[in-house]
């Protein structure tokens, strides 16, 4: 789980959002307006198998919004640009 939140931070790195896959793990990403207290203004919140999903593949970003597996609150706080992390991904 850790492996896959800091491929991410790899990927789209800055402070913007807070992805949590509690109770594994929790990475700022995305470039932009960081917080410094307080609750973020963009979290995605999901759980351990939905995230592996999402980081592999299985399902998409919009499926699992879609089926409350994932919360996503925040202007910045669309990763389906960034999903599936793929190690390949130019950088």
């Amino acid at each position: 789980m850790r492996f896959t939140l800091e491929e991410l931070a790899d990927v789209a790195p800055g402070r913007a959002v807070e992805v949590r896959v509690p109770p594994d793990g929790a990475v700022q990403v995305v470039e932009g307006p960081r917080h410094t207290r307080g609750t973020p203004p963009n979290v995605v919140e999901t759980d351990p198998t939905t995230w592996l999903e999402l980081v592999t593949g299985a399902t998409t970003w919009s499926d699992a919004v879609a089926a409350g597996r994932v919360s996503a609150s925040g202007e910045r706080a669309d990763l389906s640009r960034l999903l599936p992390l793929q190690a390949a991904r130019p950088r």
